[in-house]
């Protein structure tokens, strides 16, 4: 492991008090990252996915509702952030790492075995198809996977009430706020907040979206998979 992304992680792991044995497992994580033969993500060296995936994802343990969740959901883990960084840093919560895409599957079943981790399980299935997942989670995470307002239909019916949508956002344009905020009254979802985020000195436009489920999610929802994304809820409408 290079000396710098060493000192990065004692860094980040003196910002965020994390367990014992996190900075070892994040070192393999990156390791294995930078060794995916399917280039899972475009950042694969260790130096920049330090701070491009680690410590971006570890940045909403700035929340409460993050550090507190037992129960999460992480939608669309892909290359595993910030699925695979949060069940490295929250031992005590279990995290379900979805994705519809097998080969993505394949990488994060094998990063879980890899990392030994005990507390985290890869399930194969779109959000709006996952039945099993269906009001049990405290926390649902997303991270560049679609529109605020698609990711508020994934996660409302996930979540118990109660229960927080955690986005990753870069700059967004007021129509897609606009649409978020309709979506949440629809969703049974409550007001929409948006924290800037600074997981490391040189990020720029990084916030994170909250909204946390005030209501049962009304019957007709989840609807069939992709329509979310074909005909997304609007202001307008």
């Amino acid at each position: 492991m290079p000396a710098e992304v060493a000192a990065r992680l004692a860094e980040l792991d003196e910002r965020y008090g994390l367990p014992a044995a996190a900075a070892d497992q994040f070192a393999t994580l990156l390791d294995v990252v930078a060794a995916e033969p399917s280039a899972i993500t475009t950042v694969r060296d260790p130096r920049e996915g330090v701070d491009r995936h680690v410590a971006d994802s570890l940045v909403a343990l700035e929340l409460a509702q993050v550090r507190e969740a037992r129960r999460i959901a992480d939608l669309g883990s892909g290359g595993g952030f910030p699925g695979l960084a949060l069940a490295i840093a929250l031992p005590e919560a279990h995290v379900a790492l979805v994705e519809s895409v097998e080969r993505k599957c394949a990488f994060l079943r094998a990063a879980v075995e890899r990392l030994g981790l005990e507390n985290a399980e890869v399930v194969h299935a779109r959000a709006e198809a996952w039945a099993e997942g269906l009001g049990v989670h405290d926390l649902v995470t997303a991270r560049a996977v679609a529109p605020l307002s698609v990711l508020l239909e994934y996660a409302a019916p996930l979540l118990e009430r109660g229960g927080t949508l955690v986005a990753w956002k870069g700059r967004i344009e007021a129509a897609e706020e606009a649409d978020a905020r309709a979506a949440a009254s629809a969703l049974g979802m409550g007001e929409l907040e948006k924290r800037a985020a600074l997981p490391f000195p040189e990020a720029r436009d990084r916030y994170l979206y909250l909204s946390s489920k005030v209501s049962p999610t009304p019957s007709r929802f989840p609807r069939r998979p992709g329509i979310a994304r074909k005909r997304p809820i609007r202001a307008s409408t």
